[in-house]
């Protein structure tokens, strides 16, 4: 069998070596992990967040975010030489090479369970470990490519942080931190799904069942207005516990009705370009979702 893509890679000249490297790590998805991680460290402490814990937390968790990126850089490689999205990857490309990107992938990882192992716990160590096995071999091998639901399974990996960042402060799995999972968990489906509609025809071409490719757009809208729902009302549960106030329900309930009118409209199909407008501002909105819950949380702390 022929390894030649249908796609031949194409040469971005001028891109140097340390560039393709850090692109292996998803810097951008890197970031938005490392800072929800931040947010359990904030809220776990009830004033300011232990030296120790932040700088080696976040390092550990940061070294981990990016080995998993880059092991399903070289999981996908394939994959991403036929889609338009990735075809301009540092593997798809030739910039980097297979045995190149194992290594890079495989001394970050050592490297991350090193430093939360010694520097921070064995707890956070073990649930970095386990998340980053879940989204760089469970996902990306299996779930990916096994059911539609990929996304809604595999999202606990990603839906992981936040508890990370809360077992670094406090060494323990609290309910709290249970609840930033669960508005991660149910963010991820609505996220991912818009992208996956704007994106049908390359998963289509390539064989990945995602939603809209197995039970067509329409259907997907809906499933995003319901996970949406959940969303919502997910949301509203650390004001409803105890665990924020009202300056976070304000920002919840503000960030909440514009997400729901970016899926209704989408819902409605009223124009082409919605999709990625809604995967967009899911991104704005976890990150100002999250945010709001920091300031809520120093601000409480110093009245």
């Amino acid at each position: 069998m022929s390894t030649i893509p249908d796609n031949p890679p194409i040469a971005v000249v001028g891109t140097s070596r340390w560039r393709d490297f850090l692109e292996l790590t998803k810097p951008k998805v890197s970031l938005l992990i490392v800072f929800t991680a931040v947010v359990g460290m904030v809220l776990a402490s009830p004033g300011l967040v232990p030296l120790p814990a932040l700088i080696f937390g976040t390092l550990g968790i940061a070294l981990a975010s990016g080995s998993a990126a880059a092991f399903n850089h070289v999981l996908d490689r394939r994959i991403d030489e036929q889609m338009a999205r990735t075809r301009l990857r540092p593997l798809p490309t030739g910039h980097l090479g297979r045995r190149q990107a194992v290594l890079f992938a495989a001394l970050l990882g050592l490297a991350s369970m090193l430093v939360l192992w010694l520097l921070v716990n064995g707890l956070t160590a073990a649930l970095t470990f386990c998340s980053l096995i879940g989204y760089a071999m469970v996902y990306t091998v299996w779930l990916k490519h096994a059911t539609p639901q990929n996304i809604v399974i595999g999202g606990a990996a990603g839906a992981a942080p936040p508890v990370l960042g809360w077992a670094a402060v406090t060494n323990t799995i609290d309910p709290h931190a249970l609840l930033l999972f669960l508005i991660i968990f149910t963010w991820t489906p609505p996220h991912f799904w818009a992208l996956a509609i704007a994106r049908r025809d390359d998963y289509a071409k390539v064989g990945i069942p995602m939603l809209p490719v197995t039970h067509g757009i329409p259907y997907t809208r809906l499933q995003i207005v319901l996970y949406t729902i959940l969303l919502v009302l997910s949301t509203l549960l650390p004001y409803l516990s105890g665990m924020s106030g009202l300056i976070y329900l304000t920002a919840a309930l503000a960030l909440n009705g514009r997400f729901l009118y970016y899926v209704l409209a989408l819902r409605r199909g009223l124009r082409p370009e919605l999709p990625m407008r809604t995967f967009k501002f899911s991104i704005t909105y976890l990150m100002l979702l999250f945010a709001a819950l920091i300031l809520d949380h120093y601000f409480l702390f110093n009245v």
